[in-house]
């Protein structure tokens, strides 16, 4: 078993992709705007300047940031009611804490976000560290992020099991080097990610069951 684990939020933790891309739709009505479907896949897991990049060549605006602020907003009131868990998120937190693995979550979302679903939701007690893609200079698929979280708990990312649910993220976890588990959500696994993650599973339960077995 490693030393750390990293887990990605939207989309892995808990059940917020589809409030992210309800916001993003939101947006684009507003704007008499008809999103093209790749959107979808291109934003999914991104922060920073790729993200503002993904928005301004989809919403045909010069500048992503102010419609970036905009769903960030809109998606925290959403939250502000209900952050809708994942299946099996308390129960692999609590298995890797009582083997003494160190957590931390590495999100694009906000650290305020970040901090406010955990605290919701009690899972805080499990997690050491907690870093934003606002906190590094590349967004994913750069590895910054997950090498941030890696040095916050202290343990070598090459230690480190890192979760996520989308490519980019798949693809910085593998980049900082860390054993990294594909659990799809609203992006199916490719050949690509089945190839450089070191396992793909249907759910958090079931890549615990894994772990637990020695198998990654």
């Amino acid at each position: 078993m490693r030393k750390g684990a990293i887990f990605d939020m939207d989309g892995l933790m808990f059940d917020t992709e589809t409030i992210w891309q309800k916001c993003w739709t939101e947006i684009a009505d507003e704007m008499n705007l008809e999103l093209d479907p790749m959107f979808r896949k291109e934003i999914c897991g991104t922060s920073g300047r790729l993200m503002n990049s993904v928005i301004e060549k989809y919403y045909h605006v010069e500048d992503g940031n102010p419609i970036a602020k905009d769903c960030k907003q809109r998606v925290q009131n959403y939250l502000m009611s209900d952050v809708p868990e994942k299946p099996g998120v308390h129960e692999i937190l609590a298995f890797l804490k009582e083997n003494g693995v160190k957590i931390a979550v590495a999100s694009s979302s906000t650290r305020g976000q970040i901090r406010r679903n955990l605290a919701k939701t009690d899972t805080e007690k499990y997690i050491d560290a907690v870093c934003s893609g606002t906190e590094v200079e590349h967004g994913k698929p750069a590895p910054d992020l997950f090498l941030l979280a890696a040095d916050l708990i202290g343990i070598p990312a090459e230690e480190c099991y890192v979760f996520e649910d989308a490519y980019n993220g798949v693809r910085a976890g593998a980049a900082s080097g860390a054993a990294t588990i594909m659990i799809p959500d609203t992006q199916e696994p490719t050949d690509e990610m089945r190839s450089i993650a070191a396992g793909v599973y249907s759910s958090l339960t079931e890549a615990m069951e894994a772990i637990r077995k020695g198998e990654i």
